[in-house]
């Protein structure tokens, strides 16, 4: 059973969701978009969906409400990463993006070892369906400029901010 509830960060709303002891989920609500992750999911691990939340994804929500307080650095939540090997290679190589650093999407692609698969790099950091706690955030432009995110340009300016990568916010 795929158990979500949603979180309201202060830069939109979350939804969280988990399988069994791990989460699978932290998706911005976008119209549109979150249903199209739920359905993936749902599909992918033969599951139904449940609007009730779980130990695991009140767990994440404690988690996010600490990196937004400014108190958390790293996440140790167990996940559950539903994607094709391509994609959780590339996720993986998010992982390794240390917090308060970012890289661009080529040098995200050189250290997955696809330095010719830039296109497809971006495609796996898009799809990527556990944003925050999989840091896809951190990944932007080659000229330094905030590129396209799941939950806005504010909302990755708000998260880099709190990384303190960038100011204003």
């Amino acid at each position: 059973m795929l158990r979500t509830e949603i979180y309201m960060s202060p830069c939109g709303g979350l939804l969280l969701g988990s399988i069994g002891d791990a989460l699978c989920m932290c998706d911005w609500i976008v119209e549109g978009l979150t249903s199209r992750t739920v359905r993936r999911l749902c599909k992918v691990v033969k599951s139904e969906m449940a609007d009730e939340g779980s130990d695991v994804t009140a767990y994440a929500a404690r988690q996010l409400d600490e990196f937004f307080e400014g108190r958390r650095t790293r996440f140790d939540i167990p996940l559950l990463m539903v994607g094709t090997v391509f994609q959780k290679k590339v996720w993986k190589g998010l992982l390794d993006i240390p917090f308060g650093k970012s890289v661009s999407y080529k040098e995200l692609a050189v250290s997955v070892g696809m330095s010719g698969a830039v296109r497809a790099v971006a495609n796996a950091v898009g799809a990527n369906p556990v944003s925050i706690f999989v840091p896809c955030h951190r990944v932007i432009g080659a000229d330094g400029s905030l590129t396209g995110y799941a939950g806005g340009l504010y909302a990755k300016r708000v998260v880099l901010g709190i990384e303190g990568l960038v100011t204003g916010c």
